[in-house]
């Protein structure tokens, strides 16, 4: 019988840590059956191991877009590129580098330069959900206004 190949994904922080090693030990097996036999619900890992990521993060905080930079995103990604010319990669790797605190270079790899793009653009869509509502939303409530004054 063949072995299920398991991808494993990298610890996010110090509870996603743990809770490898209480697996990998059998520790998260015997809670799960402790609890079980003593009719508890649930044991908190889930919650602790979510805490402890927020707390003890392995991943730098990232640093927020300069606006040269959030222009430079905004029109980049209206244009729907599909080809990244070295000059482009050259800026978008720029800004990643300084926003994300990393110091990778320019790279021929295609799926390192759309790795790339796609981490600039889950960031450049948070910008948008988190900043553009905002902008709408007042510009509704001027435009409320002036129909009210208009009235």
């Amino acid at each position: 019988m063949a072995k299920k190949k398991t991808v494993k994904k990298q610890s996010e922080g110090l509870g996603d840590t743990i809770d490898k090693i209480t697996t990998a030990t059998g520790i998260k097996a015997a809670t799960k059956k402790i609890t079980k036999a003593l009719n508890i619900d649930d044991c908190g890992c889930e919650e602790r191991r979510k805490a402890l990521n927020n707390i003890f993060r392995y991943k730098k905080n990232t640093q927020c877009l300069l606006k040269d930079e959030y222009d430079y995103l905004k029109n980049w990604f209206a244009e729907n590129n599909h080809t990244v010319t070295p000059l482009e990669q050259t800026k978008l790797r720029t800004i990643f580098n300084r926003v994300f605190n990393k110091k990778t270079q320019n790279t021929s790899c295609p799926s390192c330069v759309r790795d790339l793009v796609e981490d600039l653009q889950k960031l450049y869509k948070e910008y948008i959900q988190e900043f553009e509502p905002t902008k709408s939303k007042a510009k509704q409530t001027k435009s409320k206004s002036k129909a009210e004054q208009s009235k």
